[in-house]
């Protein structure tokens, strides 16, 4: 069955940076472009970034451009997202997801068929 694992969140100070991980088993992973979603405490899950099959094209949302990449090793079956200039308004639980083969939905949590249990990020000082 298909499992995401994320993992690397944590708490960091302000202006501090993370490495998360999302390791994907069950599943041909070079098939599917891969997802990074979060949720701020209280608020809806939101869209982070995004990378088709190949690592190739990504997306990203306007709050973390210029600070977070996504990317992705297909001979590890994983995805990363590294975040730089952490802020505060950046604390929630991230999640991985799986894309369900439209690339044009890939903003959207209905783009995605499989998700990761989140990992929790908290910057704060």
């Amino acid at each position: 069955q298909v499992q995401l694992v994320e993992s690397g969140g944590g708490l960091v100070q302000p202006g501090g940076s993370l490495r998360l991980s999302c390791a994907a088993s069950g599943f041909t992973f070079s098939k599917y472009f891969m997802g990074w979603f979060r949720q701020p405490p209280g608020k809806e899950r939101e869209f982070v970034a995004a990378m088709d099959r190949i690592g190739v094209s990504t997306y990203y949302a306007d709050s973390v451009k210029g600070r977070f990449t996504i990317s992705r090793d297909n001979a590890k079956n994983t995805t990363y997202l590294q975040m730089n200039n952490l802020k505060p308004e950046d604390t929630a639980v991230y999640y991985c997801a799986q894309g369900a083969g439209r690339w044009e939905l890939r903003l959207r949590v209905s783009g995605y068929d499989y998700w990761g249990q989140g990992t929790q990020v908290t910057v704060s000082s």
